[in-house]
């Protein structure tokens, strides 16, 4: 197996949250140090069970299980998962012989990080919300260093005496507002024409979506609008006869986004921090409706920092209908001075070379730093 290459883990998984900043910090590790070797970490029952074998890198699964809060008696099942988990976890350490870990949330990251702990490893995490999760509340005071995706996280960890905490941002693709023209072709957008994009995410949010066929249907829209609504695979056919291009586009997923983002003037989207941090290193004013479900309330931490920073508009789900949502969008669009106050602020909140500064940082972290 070996090829001379010196490795690092990255381990994060469960929801496309956790995973996607490991996949980047990865593929940035890869193109600045080509001597050194990124390998993943995730659980055999999260997405990246079925993203990773795709994915242009090596990768270990561990028969992982989450920890369930509110329906606590599933936990039950733990006593039988550590013992396998233990030797799971012996077999990646003892196969990779990895130089330092690198965490990135979820039920996926703890164990990962725990055992290069006790293995001497330095490591670090990278916790993307405004409101810590819970693996990573657990590890900020027993590693060297933790990525903050917002300022306000570092308050809600209690870091140890030899932890450093740096605000660098969530790693994410940087924004190419060049693709601008491109993309506007590509969806057969006519120049002119002001573009909203609807996003509920990769798993596409009902809510949202319900709220938009009640508006599209009602009126009144705007008659230079065109809307790029993606709804996700599990809801799309309720929504796909309102396809109606190049009005109205019902799009199932779009992977990646930067087409989306590059052509749109202002987006409706739920209040993941991969999310956000894409939003506003692309500078785009957004209504936020946080998934109120989210593991500890998440997403309302997140959009209620960006809303006290006046980088975007906080609508609660519990008070989205069809009509609060046109009075929000149209009140937007008619307000040029608002929108770009609002793209001004969520731009000064962007962290587009986040990935870079993680990795480089990761790899001196590592003793790798004079292979970049």
């Amino acid at each position: 197996m070996s090829d001379g290459r010196a490795r690092v883990l990255i381990a994060g998984g469960g929801t496309g949250g956790h995973l996607t900043p490991a996949l980047v910090v990865a593929a940035t590790i890869r193109e600045l140090a080509p001597a050194v070797e990124p390998v993943l970490v995730g659980a055999t029952r999260g997405l990246e069970a079925r993203l990773l074998p795709r994915k242009e890198f090596r990768f270990h699964l561990l028969p992982l299980e989450p920890i369930y809060r509110r329906q606590w008696w599933r936990n039950v099942r733990w006593p039988f998962v550590v013992p396998r988990l233990l030797r799971a976890l012996d077999a990646v350490f003892r196969a990779e012989r990895p130089r330092a870990v690198l965490g990135t949330g979820g039920y996926a990251s703890a164990p990962v990080v725990w055992a290069a702990l006790r293995r001497g490893l330095p490591a670090a995490i990278q916790e993307q919300n405004a409101w810590p999760g819970l693996a990573n509340r657990f590890l900020a005071r027993r590693v060297r260093e933790v990525y903050l995706g917002a300022p306000e996280a570092e308050a809600r960890l209690a870091l140890g005496a030899r932890t450093t905490a740096i605000y660098t941002g969530n790693p994410i693709r940087p924004p190419d507002p060049a693709r601008r023209d491109a993309a506007r072709r590509a969806f057969g957008l006519e120049a002119g024409r002001r573009v909203l994009l609807v996003t509920g995410g990769s798993q596409g949010a009902l809510p949202i979506n319900r709220a938009v066929a009640a508006w599209l249907d009602r009126g009144p829209v705007p008659d230079d609008l065109d809307v790029l609504w993606v709804t996700g695979h599990g809801t799309h056919a309720e929504f796909a006869p309102r396809h109606r291009p190049p009005r109205v586009q019902v799009i199932p997923y779009l992977d990646p986004m930067a087409d989306a983002y590059a052509v749109a003037d202002l987006v409706v989207s739920r209040a993941g921090m991969l999310t956000v941090a894409e939003l506003c290193a692309w500078g785009l004013p957004a209504i936020l409706v946080p998934l109120p479900t989210a593991a500890a309330d998440h997403q309302a931490h997140n959009a209620r920092a960006l809303a006290a920073d006046g980088a975007a508009v906080l609508l609660p789900q519990a008070e989205l209908d069809a009509d609060r949502l046109a009075r929000e969008v149209t009140g937007l669009l008619a307000d040029a001075a608002r929108r770009e106050a609002l793209a001004a602020r969520a731009r000064a909140r962007g962290r587009p070379a986040a990935a870079r500064e993680i990795a480089t940082r990761f790899l001196a972290l590592a003793g790798l730093g004079n292979l970049t």
